[in-house]
Formats: structure tokens, sequence, C-alpha cells
């Protein structure tokens, strides 16, 4: 006989990000006491907004992940709450990926669509090329098909059952992933142009790793980004507010401005959440939506500290220095999404990993965030942009002071000027954030973005799965299984939320057959 679903156990989630808010819903909708913890005043976690800088400016900058990829994952997480996507916000599908710039006469946007890719990257690279990138496509398709049940959205695997996953029929397909070569070292073998190797190379970076250091199983980035990039009317933070809404809507009880002080499990096993002013909330559940450095450093109370593996610095993903700004702009068609690319690959990574510094001649993303395809018609006067450079995750080391923000922002926007714009940037109302900024937003990181950086083929493997060696304790978020990116935070979430109800099962079928005449729990 089917054991009915424990209901009225408290879960308590420590933040809001994407992907406590993910398990937040899920359990709330199976009918859980769920209690969402965010010491900011928002939702969002890393999907963050800073000022504009700009007192014309009314709106807030993104200044966190600013591409939607995976919306069905989305979809899905509604549908299943009864509602849909469409009903707490307003996407439009981008036809262009993104503008990617080498100087002011090397331009090459890359499309949704791979055929007009391939017919830019023809000419802008010549025929073979083209020829080369839909090979690349078709390669980078069976990458993701094989790995996207068997790995992303199955609780943490090992090598041994990730091949029980795929099963034998699959087994084709899984040794063509090539996780024991490096991104790079596979784009070479499909593009001649250093150029192409870049741009795609730069997928590494999206889990914030070195393209010379990662598996070349992140070729499958390409597929996800061809399969669709929306925009989202309002920015990104209206996802996590979407989300925030949906776990209310289900019962949820969201609290902010709320900071964990511990969690403690005196007897081996989680009991309660201690907030900063004293307050103590019973739970028969936590999930711990942070950077897993939070806990097993200790900053979540010494109790739990042990019940996940420490990531030593040198493991660490990438930073990032960013400037978030309202300015007007010109010499360049600006789209949503521009990348100006460095002239030494290799040397920026270096920079970063073996040296941890800032790189000397950074590559530069820009969300230009009032722009979207070619066809819309562009912002008049100022608009909101965030500038964004990779920079190695030191954030708990010393401060980065002015002697170097000043330098660090010039190289970055002569690297912008140098492919032909110009950005007048008001210094005075400019939001710089560095590695230590990143660090105190998100504490035991580092300044690191992404968890730890995927360099080598276990990496993949190493990062925390939902349930921890706690008992009660549960893990979501970028730094856990199955990796960084707002998609992957949702994943996370499901996962999270799916492993505790499995154990709440366990636990109820256990005590009917102890006590068959006992309480029931039910």
């Amino acid at each position: 006989m089917a054991v009915a679903r424990v209901t009225q156990k408290h879960v308590v989630i420590i933040g809001a990000g994407i992907g406590g808010l993910v398990a937040a819903v899920e359990l709330a909708r199976q009918g859980l006491q769920v209690t969402v913890l965010e010491r900011g005043a928002t939702p969002g976690g890393k999907i963050r907004r800073t000022p504009s800088g700009s007192a014309s400016a009314e709106l807030p900058i993104d200044a966190g992940p600013t591409v939607f990829t995976m919306r069905w994952i989305f979809d899905e997480i509604f549908a299943a709450a009864g509602t849909s996507l469409e009903n707490y916000l307003t996407l439009r599908r981008a036809s262009v990926l993104a503008r990617h710039v080498w100087s002011e006469s090397e331009r090459l946007d890359l499309y949704a669509d791979a055929t007009r890719s391939a017919t830019a990257i023809g000419d802008f690279a010549g025929a073979a090329e083209a020829k080369r990138f839909l090979a690349f496509c078709e390669e980078s398709k069976g990458i993701y098909n094989t790995l996207e049940a068997s790995f992303m959205q199955a609780q943490r695997p090992s090598p041994t059952r990730l091949v029980r996953n795929v099963g034998w029929r699959g087994l084709g397909g899984l040794w063509k992933i090539k996780p024991f070569e490096t991104l790079w070292s596979a784009l070479g073998k499909h593009f001649q142009d250093l150029r192409l190797r870049q741009l795609f190379g730069r997928y590494a970076t999206y889990c914030g790793s070195s393209p010379f250091r990662a598996p070349a199983t992140l070729m499958l980035v390409a597929h996800v980004e061809q399969l669709g990039v929306w925009f989202i009317d309002g920015g990104m933070h209206r996802l996590a507010q979407a989300l925030a809404d949906l776990a209310g809507s289900q019962t949820a009880a969201l609290r902010y401005d709320a900071e964990v002080a511990r969690v403690k499990a005196p007897a081996g096993r989680v009991e309660s959440v201690v907030l900063t002013d004293g307050e103590e909330l019973i739970a028969d559940a936590v999930i711990i939506n942070a950077d897993v450095a939070a806990v097993s450093s200790g900053l979540l109370g010494q109790e739990i500290a042990k019940s996940v593996p420490q990531v030593a610095p040198s493991r660490r993903s990438l930073s990032a220095v960013t400037w978030a700004l309202a300015a007007r702009t010109e010499g360049f068609p600006l789209l949503r999404h521009n990348v100006f690319f460095s002239r030494d690959y290799a040397a920026e990574f270096d920079d970063i990993f073996e040296h941890q510094r800032i790189p000397q001649s950074p590559t530069v993303y820009l969300c230009a965030q009032d722009r979207g395809d070619p066809d819309d018609p562009p912002p008049q006067g100022e608009e909101r942009l965030l500038c964004l450079i990779n920079a190695p995750a030191a954030g708990d080391g010393p401060a980065f002071d002015a002697l170097e923000k000043d330098p660090c922002a010039e190289r970055t926007f002569a690297q912008m000027e140098r492919c032909g714009l110009r950005i007048e940037k008001p210094t005075a109302l400019t939001t710089m954030t560095t590695p230590k900024d990143f660090n105190h937003l998100f504490p035991g990181s580092g300044g690191a973005l992404y968890g730890q950086a995927s360099h080598g083929w276990q990496a993949s493997f190493s990062r925390p799965g939902a349930r921890t060696d706690l008992p009660g304790l549960y893990l979501a978020g970028g730094s856990v299984h199955p990796g960084p990116g707002v998609p992957m935070a949702a994943i996370s979430g499901r996962l999270a939320a799916e492993s505790l109800l499995q154990d709440l099962d366990s636990q109820s079928t256990s005590l009917q057959v102890a006590m068959p005449g006992g309480t029931s729990m039910r």
C-alpha cells in the first residue's frame, strides 16, 4: 500500500537565490511548511540589482546573471504549480545571441539559428570555417543529449552511476563527450581561426573556468544557447521575484532581512536555525542555498561545518570586476550582449589562475540592458550598462585599493574603445564591484561566483550533491551539482526538494513498519 506524503513538516531554506526559491515552490506545493530566510531585502541571490548611477535613469541595473536560457526548466516548475511562466513574466526570444568584437574591423554576430550563424562565420572567416562550425554544432548537440538527463537532471552521479544512467545504448555517446580533453584542445580540432577558438572557448567562463583547463564537455553550452536565449521584460530580477511570488502562492513564507547565525544539530541531526537577532526556528530539515564554502568554513555554525568537504582556494572558480553605470555611448552598434576580446587569451587566464591578478589585457563582456536585437530601436540618451571582466577569486585577501581600481578601469574601457565603442563614463556615479565586494555579498566564497572551477574531468563529480553527511541538511545553488548558471541552480533546487521528500517518505515508511498501532505522522 502506498504511503501518504508526510505533511506539516517544517523546512527552513537559507537563501532566496534561484535554487532556494525553486526548492520552496516544490516543497510547499507538496504540503510541507516552508520558511525561506534571506539576509537581503529582496529575492534573487546572485541575481541582484544595483543603482544605475544616474538620476535620469529610473530603473536599476541587473548586476548578476544577464542571460536566460533553458526556459523549459522554469516552464515545468510553474506548470507543476498549476500556472505558467507567462502569467508572471513577459519573455521575448533573442534572434542574436551575442555580438563578438576583436577590433574595429573584426565583428561577428552569433544567431539563434545555426544556419544563419554559419553564413556569418563564412563571411567572417571563410567557407571552410562555416562548415566546421556546423560540425561543431552537431557535436555539441550530441554531448548535450547524452548528459541532459543522465547527469544534469540526475542526483549527483559518480562516474559509475553516470555509465549506469545512460545505459548500454548510450555508451557510445558517453565516450564522445570528451571528458579527458580540454575545451581549448578540442576547439583547435574544430577551428583553424584563433578568433573562433576564443569565441567558443569563452563558454568555459560560464562556469567560472579557464578554457585551457576545463573539459571539452562544455561544448554543450553552444547547443544550449541555440535552443534559445530570452529577454525578460524588466530584467533578470523579475525571474527571481516571479519565483518568490509563486512560492508565496504555494503558502511558503519568505522572510527578508533575516540573517542566519547558525544551524543547530546537537544530536547529529538538524534541529533548528538561529538568526543573528537570537530568534530560533525549529526545523525538521534545512536546505542551504549559499556557497558551500560558507558551510565548510563554519560561517553557519561549527556543528554543520564537517557535513560538506572544504573547497581549497586553488580550486575556486572565477570572480569578476564589474562596472554598472548609466551613460551615453557612441561609435559602436551595441546589442544586448557584447563581447570585446583580448589580444592574448592564454595570457588572460594565466594572469587569473597562475598569478592571481587582474588580467593586464582583459576580455570585456558588456550587457546593454536597454537594447535587444539589431532591429530594435536604440535608446535615446543615457543607457544602462554592465561591464564585466574576469578576475581571480581572491576576495578574502588584501583589499583591491584605489591604486589598482583606476588602472583596471582604464584598461577595461580602453579595450572597448580600441574596438570602436566610446562610453561617456561619469566615474563618480559608477558602481564598481570587486572580488572583495563579491566575497562580502556571498560569504565564504572568496568572491568566486561559480563555486569551484570545472578544471579536469573529475571536477564535475566533486561538487557536493543535494544530500550532505548530516541527516536533515541539504544543499542547493550554483556551487553544488549540477553546477553554476540560472537553470542549473533551478535544477539543484528541484534535486534538493526531491532528496528531502524521498527521505521523509523513507522515515514515514519506517514509522509505519515499526509502529503499526502508534501515532501516525501523515
